[in-house]
């Protein structure tokens, strides 16, 4: 009789831990229910999330959209974009008119602790930066004392650039705007000098130029903008999912699983990992409350994180960004996936 209470304590003690199956969250049920993802995106963000004259839409933040989608409906295409502005993104999470937030928003401390809100990880670092026509002949953000200045409101780059001209004795004036779309107007037309936000926001702006040429990003970055998606806070069960339908895409990138060759790997990879990834060997679903190809479907319909930051900010594309930090961690970058096991 001892032994059955001893055997229970020791295994206890040891920390092994026994896997069980997750339990399904409500934010689950319901996306299951409606067999919809609705998804919160910006309403114009080169590279992250943008709509075309027909609709559809592009971007890094919607192709985590449509991972998540493709790991919980089985179809990367069962998805309702909402575009948001930075005021209203956080109050439509909270609200639960959508599941899961992807515009490209910054993960802070105040945002993460008192919004309701909880980030599920990064999906892109960046920072703060400033563009100036060209013809103002500003080579530096140390010059910009007394510019009249472009920035969105409800954002961090408010903060920033206060803190930032504060910091160097300078001054600025203000000229605040709700969207993405009015303040690259704004700036455009010639109504403030400067436009501030996140470099990767910059360069997508600059595409939407009359002439790209004529506009320049300055190379100064002024604060740390770790971008990516977040969910309402409470449901645990649909964090781990969204959580780690982001690192799945790493670590496919990591594995050189992509979408052309997802299906061969399958059975010729006999890389125990690899296997395990696809859900060949385990089922690592049933602890997230899915089936055992989730991951399988994500690099299937979706594609790597590598493959989507290659057409969507890459520097083939009219954003033409690097992948710099972005870089997996095997090739001197920040994103580092936890291992899938």
């Amino acid at each position: 009789m001892l032994l059955k209470h001893l055997i229970p304590a020791a295994i206890a003690a040891a920390g092994v831990a026994i896997a069980t199956p997750a339990l399904a969250g409500k934010t689950l049920d319901a996306v299951k229910a409606r067999g919809q993802l609705v998804c919160g995106v910006n309403t114009s963000g080169p590279g992250f999330s943008n709509a075309d004259s027909q609709g559809k839409w592009t971007g890094l933040d919607v192709d985590f959209c449509r991972a998540v989608a493709a790991a919980v409906l089985k179809d990367s295409e069962k998805v309702k974009f909402v575009p948001l502005n930075s005021q209203q993104r956080f109050a439509s999470l909270q609200a639960g008119e959508i599941d899961l937030l992807a515009r490209n928003s910054t993960w802070t401390l105040t945002r993460d602790a008192s919004l309701g809100v909880v980030f599920t990880g990064i999906n892109y670092y960046d920072g703060q930066g400033f563009m100036v026509p060209t013809k103002l002949k500003i080579d530096s953000a140390k010059k910009l004392n007394g510019a009249t200045m472009c920035v969105q409101a409800g954002t961090t780059s408010e903060k920033n650039v206060a803190d930032y001209f504060a910091a160097n004795g300078m001054k600025y004036k203000s000229v605040v705007f709700d969207t993405a779309e009015a303040i690259t107007s704004a700036f455009f037309a010639g109504r403030c000098q400067v436009y501030t936000t996140d470099m990767s926001d910059l360069a997508g702006a600059r595409t939407k130029a009359p002439k790209a040429g004529d506009y320049v990003i300055l190379p100064q970055v002024i604060s740390k903008e770790p971008l990516g998606p977040s969910v309402r806070r409470g449901d645990d069960e649909w964090f781990q999912i969204v959580r780690w339908t982001g690192f799945a895409m790493l670590e496919a990138e990591e594995n050189g699983l992509t979408q052309a060759n997802v299906d061969q790997q399958k059975t010729a990879n006999k890389d125990p990992g690899v296997q395990r990834f696809l859900g060949v060997s385990e089922d690592t679903g049933k602890l997230l409350g899915l089936d055992a190809e989730w991951a399988y479907r994500v690099v299937k319909q979706v594609g790597n994180y590598g493959e989507s930051f290659e057409r969507n900010l890459g520097p083939k594309t009219p954003v033409g960004l690097p992948r710099g930090v972005n870089n997996l961690w095997t090739k001197g970058g920040l994103m580092y996936a936890p291992p899938i096991r």
